[in-house]
């Protein structure tokens, strides 16, 4: 087969979730089988595995888009995988795996950030209806999605009629089992945007319920909402700690530092987070979401996203050495069922069997 990738989607200067889907499953594809990528900019090759064979293309949002598909026809281009929707897809001479990774902008219709207002609009406009999302869909040869969950709403909202393919999410990070127990450690962490679903505020309020405790936001966080968390802070007397963004490097030293990860988020499309300090043997103690149980099984804690104390209760626990040891062995064997090795084949036997 002849595999190409639609890496246009890649974000070099603020690596988000599609970025690393892209990533993680490129790279891993290129030990298997010869990828070839789409590409709208320089920085993305330099991402890329130096055995990938890049083309320079438009920019995804550009109009040029309605005539790629088009250009592409004579490559001898078996598939195309897109991270996205959008990608172009008519008229063409190849078959074409398009991903919806979530549902989770219908229930949230707000874009977002860094978009420009024609983009906004266009994309907010996209999301009041299913029309546009099982027009997109019913395009494509295969539909693929991150989770179980993902795929049965899918089915349910009856987007496609094309077949569905769960291809996980992973960690970059080497599956680390801690070297001692941090039941006693004062570190909450927080990995995750800042968008209203979220629920950080619960988090702030929470820590009130545990003196002592300190929430450290590993996030990039904008001026408004350092203010607004602040200001929360602060008439809740919570230990709150903003780190405004991380560095691979200083993202595993707090996941080696803390007690917990933690999130209160009302909806999830994933939680890469979770994988990511479930694979360094940290306790998750989680919001009481269907996703999130998919993803972490027995090794999280969850809770009531509107019960303070029910969150102090699960944290309280794993002050206990015997309950944190037994969480952080959860944890490391929950989180080798997430590698990108993994995902790249099952996408590839899909690929075959359509083939």
């Amino acid at each position: 087969m002849n595999i190409w990738f639609d890496a246009r989607f890649i974000n070099p200067e603020n690596p988000d979730g599609i970025t690393n889907f892209s990533l993680g499953l490129i790279r891993e594809l290129a030990k298997l089988v010869p990828v070839s990528a789409l590409i709208c900019s320089n920085r993305q090759q330099e991402m890329l595995p130096s055995a990938v064979q890049c083309l320079m293309v438009n920019d995804p949002t550009s109009p040029k888009e309605l005539v790629l598909a088009r250009s592409l026809r004579g490559r001898g281009i078996s598939w195309l995988v897109s991270p996205m929707q959008t990608t172009s897809s008519i008229p063409r001479d190849f078959k074409l795996a398009l991903s919806l990774h979530d549902m989770i902008y219908y229930r949230h219709r707000k874009p977002p950030a860094g978009f420009t207002w024609r983009v906004w609009v266009l994309w907010w406009l996209f999301h009041l209806t299913y029309f546009p999302q099982r027009l997109l869909l019913n395009r494509a040869n295969l539909v693929l999605t991150v989770s179980e969950t993902s795929k049965r709403e899918i089915a349910k909202a009856k987007l496609t009629k094309r077949p569905i393919e769960v291809i996980g999410n992973a960690s970059d990070l080497i599956p680390t089992k801690p070297t001692k127990s941090r039941h006693d450690s004062k570190y909450l962490i927080y990995m995750g945007s800042f968008i209203d679903y979220k629920n950080v505020e619960f988090l702030v309020r929470a820590m009130k319920t545990l003196p002592g405790h300190t929430l450290v936001l590993l996030s990039r966080i904008s001026e408004s909402n350092r203010k607004r968390l602040s200001e929360l802070a602060e008439r809740n007397s919570a230990s709150v700690e903003f780190i405004d963004g991380v560095t691979p490097q200083e993202y595993a030293h707090w996941l080696g530092q803390a007690q917990a990860l933690v999130s209160a988020s009302k909806d999830e499309g994933f939680g890469i987070p979770v994988v990511e300090a479930m694979s360094q043997g940290l306790p998750v103690v989680l919001s009481d979401l269907e996703i999130f149980h998919e993803v972490a099984r027995d090794a999280a804690f969850y809770f009531d996203s509107s019960n303070e104390s029910n969150f102090k209760d699960h944290i309280v626990k794993l002050q206990d050495q015997a309950t944190w040891n037994q969480q952080s062995s959860r944890a490391i064997n929950q989180a080798m069922n997430y590698s990108w090795e993994a995902s790249a084949k099952t996408l590839l036997a899909a690929l075959d069997r359509l083939s």
